[in-house]
């Protein structure tokens, strides 16, 4: 038997957990951009843009670096840039400067992206690597909920004055120090800074173990990509993956924002918590996605989660105060089978180049940059409220997926009987372990 690497796989975990970190902050983060760089809405949504157009930009590319540098190398890099980009932004805050920074930043997450799937395969086992996938994928939503609480901390103290609250303590005394008065929130920049160094230091001083690459996870050559892309299959789920991403950080980078404009809700506040909960629901989605997949066609389940999506966007636009609020938070429960079913589809309606075609459904990532930049454009001409009505043409096409779609293979699924019958049995001891399909949630 191959050896097992439990402290890679937890490295990989926590490799996850920044990501996330880094990633998702964004929405809180909007209406403290719009307000400190006096920003209309489409400006800002530059923001997002530049952070997720390197996911377009760099997601085949880091497959083939990864191929020729090795996984150590690539995860050093990738912490290397996101470290430059944070303390770029945090020692130089301006507009011009937060975009070169999230791209930056937005590289290096990429690249990460690309060579710790692979390497949590191999250091935990192809045996463990669906409920390992599971695992990390509740560690990225853990983050996510994290990361905005982080920043109201971080901003509620130092906005009471020098010093900080009185339970500010060390840290916040010295972030007070750094940051430009007026611009608080550039504190989680500092904090982004120090946490990517570390990793570097990390990364740096762990042998990791050499990773075979799966077919489903080789790059291939350019030919073979263009091979793929006069596949009507292949184009159509390249965009159900840019509707999908799109439709997630529309609602995740607007949100707050929305709630503020139409409610008075303080962004650094309850505007943080909306979407800090709005992750956290999401993660608790894709562990009722697990039984929900192995009890019902996929496409089905897809088709009840997007209609239910329309629905509570529908009332986190329209509704009043409260129901606005808790709509939004909704809207990430039921985004949170997506990305699993509509990767799992496209994978299973081709039959041949899948590492290939993993690479360019990921460069659908992009979606994120042109929807959230589409959002704000809007705004700014028609309202926010009827700019993110865009999102019903992205959940629109995403539901549209569960009628047109026909993968070659179908996802496996047991009765409730069964699944029951199951249960009890585990109840009683030891016994046959079933097989996890693997948990849902965007890179």
């Amino acid at each position: 038997m191959p050896r097992r690497h439990p402290w890679i796989v937890l490295l990989v975990f926590l490799v996850f957990f920044v990501i996330s970190f880094l990633t998702n902050i964004l929405g809180p983060l909007i209406p403290d951009l719009i307000q400190g760089f006096d920003l209309s809405l489409a400006l800002a949504g530059f923001l997002p843009f530049a952070f997720f157009v390197a996911y377009g930009v760099m997601s085949i590319p880091a497959g083939m670096l990864v191929e020729r540098y090795r996984e150590k190398r690539v995860m050093m890099g990738a912490f290397a840039l996101a470290f430059a980009g944070s303390l770029l932004f945090a020692a130089r805050p301006s507009f011009a400067v937060a975009l070169l920074s999230l791209f930056l930043i937005g590289i290096g997450m990429t690249m990460l992206q690309v060579a710790i799937n692979p390497l949590l395969r191999t250091a935990g086992g192809e045996e463990h690597f669906a409920v390992n996938s599971v695992a990390a994928q509740l560690v990225f939503g853990g983050a996510s909920f994290l990361s905005p609480f982080v920043y109201s901390y971080l901003v509620t103290r130092l906005q009471a004055g020098p010093g900080g609250a009185p339970e500010g303590g060390a840290l916040v005394d010295l972030l007070a120090g750094l940051v430009p008065p007026g611009l608080p929130w550039v504190s989680l920049y500092w904090v982004f800074a120090v946490v990517t160094l570390v990793m570097v230091a990390v990364i740096a001083t762990v042998r990791l173990p050499r990773v075979e690459l799966a077919e489903a996870e080789r790059p291939g050559a350019w030919a073979t990509h263009r091979e793929l892309l006069r596949q009507p299959a292949v184009l159509l789920f390249f965009v159900a993956i840019f509707c999908y991403v799109g439709s997630e950080q529309g609602v995740a980078n607007w949100a707050s924002k929305f709630l503020a404009t139409y409610h008075g809700f303080d962004p650094q506040t309850e505007g943080a918590r909306a979407v800090a909960l709005f992750w956290g629901l999401m993660t608790a989605g894709c562990l009722l996605g697990v039984v929900l997949l192995k009890l019902a066609d996929s496409r089905r389940v897809l088709i009840g989660f997007s209609a239910a999506a329309l629905a509570s966007l529908t009332a986190a636009l329209f509704g009043s105060a409260t129901v606005s609020y808790y709509s939004f938070m909704l809207v990430g429960f039921f985004l949170s089978v997506m990305w699993s079913i509509i990767f799992s589809l496209a994978l299973n309606s081709v039959d041949r180049h899948h590492g290939s075609f993993s690479g360019i459904l990921c460069t659908g990532i992009v979606g994120g940059a042109f929807v959230s930049l589409a959002v704000g454009w809007l705004g700014d001409r028609v309202g926010l409220r009827f700019g993110m009505l865009l999102l019903y043409a992205t959940l629109g096409y995403i539901l549209s997926i569960g009628f047109w779609a026909h993968p070659l293979i179908d996802n496996a699924t047991i009765s409730v009987k069964e699944l029951l019958a199951r249960v009890r049995r585990g109840s009683r001891g030891p016994g046959p372990t079933p097989v996890l399909p693997e948990g849902g949630g965007s890179p």
